[in-house]
């Protein structure tokens, strides 16, 4: 819809929705709004539920001069997803027919230096989707010992070298706090013996995983995606369908076991016995969609 964000695996996981005129469907990470889009030109009516401010006003600014009408054909809810029950209430979204998780970071989030998701681009060390968010990844650097430090990279960002990146992280905090995105990429880039100007891709290589276990600690990823399925399923009424796009490991893995829990309870059964991922032409014009994987969960 815009180029604030391309949305991943878009016809796949719509298709997968069944949309039908006239129902309700959640879109519990609204982003740029590419989903929300595909649902409502499909005829589908759509709560968009984002934490971030920007996106909400982003899209509410899309629906302008778009047939679609904000209140009656969408509404849009600021919140944490994992509360979806409670928002989906309040909105009149009480039985419905699919809801969707686009899990990750939003491609504008990651190109605003501002929001300090990136280590291509120099920001401050926030990390927050939420900027009313208490705790920033500057906080977590800054204040967490070697051991927690050290139990964070390597948990949440399944990251080798994690001991010599919680040691060089407090070594260079004594000398002065660490505030910026450049400073906390230099840092691991050392830590891997790479020193002065680093080629972007080997920056990726050594900064991702580290990058991505902040934002999950920040945002606390993990709990809210274990929190919100089973309530995500309870809101959907007979043959609704639960879409989930992820781009690691740890989210994919607790997505793939709740619905194999889920389908042992008797509650509906999983629809992609093996996961769906992008084609070549997606991962060509978007390569972020490389590392997405979409299950897909019908309740009974």
């Amino acid at each position: 819809m815009s180029d604030f964000h391309v949305s991943v695996l878009l016809q796949e996981a719509i298709d997968s929705l069944n949309i039908e005129p006239k129902k309700l469907y959640i879109d519990a990470t609204l982003g740029g709004g590419g989903h929300t889009f595909e649902i409502l030109k499909r005829g589908g009516k759509v709560l968009g539920i984002d934490l971030d401010q920007e996106a909400l006003n982003q899209v509410k600014s899309q629906i302008k001069g778009t047939e679609f009408e904000l209140g009656k054909d969408i509404i849009l809810a600021k919140g944490n997803f994992k509360d979806i029950k409670e928002i989906g209430r309040k909105n009149g979204f009480v039985e419905v027919s699919g809801v969707l998780f686009d899990l990750g970071v939003s491609s504008y989030q990651v190109n605003k230096p501002e929001r300090g998701f990136s280590f291509q681009q120099d920001g401050p060390l926030d990390m927050r989707m939420d900027k009313d968010g208490a705790v920033k990844a500057a906080d977590l650097i800054n204040v967490l010992n070697s051991g927690e430090l050290y139990e964070l990279f390597t948990k949440l960002g399944e990251e080798h070298n994690a001991r010599t990146i919680s040691k060089n992280i407090i070594s260079a905090r004594g000398v002065k706090p660490i505030e910026t995105t450049a400073q906390l990429a230099d840092i691991v880039a050392e830590s891997f013996g790479l020193r002065g100007e680093v080629k972007p891709f080997m920056k990726a290589k050594v900064n991702t995983k580290v990058f991505q276990a902040l934002r999950i600690a920040v945002n606390d990823e993990l709990n809210n995606l274990r929190a919100v399925l089973p309530s995500a399923l309870e809101i959907l009424s007979p043959r609704g369908r639960l879409a989930v796009i992820s781009f690691h490991s740890l989210e994919d893995r607790i997505v793939k076991w709740k619905f194999i829990d889920f389908e042992d309870k008797g509650l509906g059964s999983i629809i992609t016995k093996h996961p769906v991922i992008a084609d070549q032409v997606e991962i060509d014009t978007n390569r972020r969609s490389s590392a997405a994987k979409l299950r897909v969960f019908e309740k009974s």
